[in-house]
């Protein structure tokens, strides 16, 4: 994935231990332990102390309710409340907030990590870094040409069963109530894209066709690329999708690869939610205010592709990883597109038509470790 030069310079110095490091003013997050820290935010201190610098520049610009609060108080607020889903008693004494104090300081540093995502959330644009990305997915499941792996997110919220057709409006296939994001993730679980803050019951497909990402593929401005996507997308010439019914061997090669590569994104959203526990649930929602849940969302996944490029872990998994909500589809008949299953079956035919031996046979044997 291309990340932004800051972020690569920064990990360098790190890792590399290149140069005096500057450690600035004290900061509140001193006052812990690693380990401690660890466990209250669930990242490391060198990912919280580029976060904080990176956030610092930003915040400048931001009116602030409570305007002799701390930079880094406001976002030890929020980074715990990411990482847990509720605010800890001692962060708030230490910060001396209110739970009301609290959820304001949260939306607003929400809105400015979530801002951040053009300089941390980037999809390959270059010829160089297509290659690149497409390479690693070939490598991996062995289906050539592919930008990502595309999937609607699901993220739990709570809404009122009282206003009858707006709670209908978010339960979504598995009949839970919940808020849907846009994602495409690389093969090493790095987000290139998230759009969107839908209701639950929206449908995958027109998720798809009215996102930026969509319009841009399907306009074919990102060039003879796929992406990956499961049963509820139509394959297109940008989205590839399973064989619904396989008819032979080849096909059947070729969904288990399908499957190797798109499991990716479970175990990324996995991951996500273990780090931040947050999103397991985000809390009341209404219909027509969605901007809340977004900037949650999005400030998540620009802290997910920072921790990765730190290498800090998540925490350890506990219990099974939530599998991927499966695809809603219109319950009229799609018109199939006969160009796009034509170059689906060329492929087929040209890369699992043999089993290689050069090449493992795919597998979809991810784990959370993997990522």
């Amino acid at each position: 994935m291309a990340f932004a030069l800051p972020v690569w310079l920064a990990v360098q110095e790190e890792l590399l231990g290149h140069g005096e490091v500057d450690c600035g003013p004290p900061s509140c997050f001193d006052e812990f332990e690693d380990e401690a820290l660890f466990q209250m935010f669930h990242l490391t201190r060198p990912c919280i102390s580029f976060i904080t610098d990176a956030a610092r520049i930003r915040m400048k610009n931001v009116a602030l309710k409570k305007p002799g609060l701390s930079v880094d108080s406001m976002l030890m607020v929020a980074l715990n409340y990411y990482a847990h889903g509720v605010s800890s008693a001692p962060v708030l004494q230490k910060v001396g907030l209110s739970q009301t104090e609290c959820y304001s300081v949260i939306g607003t540093v929400s809105g400015v990590i979530a801002g951040m995502s053009d300089q941390f959330i980037s999809f390959p644009l270059i010829q160089q870094a297509r290659a690149n990305v497409a390479f690693k997915i070939e490598k991996l499941c062995g289906i050539p040409n592919v930008l990502g792996v595309l999937a609607p997110a699901h993220f739990k919220i709570r809404a009122s069963p009282y206003e009858k057709d707006t709670f209908r409006s978010f339960v979504n296939t598995l009949g839970y109530t919940s808020v849907v994001s846009q994602i495409i993730s690389d093969s090493d679980g790095n987000i290139l894209s998230v759009e969107k803050c839908c209701v639950g019951s929206t449908f995958e497909q027109e998720m798809w066709d009215s996102s930026f990402k969509g319009r841009e593929m399907e306009e074919d401005l990102h060039g003879p690329f796929w992406v990956i996507g499961g049963k509820g997308y139509h394959l297109s010439k940008h989205v590839l999708t399973p064989v619904s019914e396989p008819t032979n061997d080849s096909e059947v090669r070729f969904n288990e690869a399908h499957a190797k590569i798109h499991n990716v994104m479970r175990t990324t959203l996995g991951s996500m939610k273990r780090r931040f526990r947050c999103l397991m649930q985000l809390g009341f929602a209404q219909e027509g205010s969605l901007d809340k849940k977004s900037n949650i969302i999005k400030a998540c996944c620009v802290l997910h592709n920072i921790a990765k490029k730190f290498s800090d872990p998540p925490p350890p998994v506990a219990g099974k990883i939530e599998p991927l909500l499966p695809g809603k589809q219109h319950s009229v008949a799609v018109e199939i597109n006969t160009e796009a299953l034509k170059a689906r079956q060329e492929l087929i035919f040209k890369n699992f038509s043999a089993v290689s031996s050069s090449q493992d046979p795919p597998s979809t044997g991810i784990t959370e470790e993997d990522m």
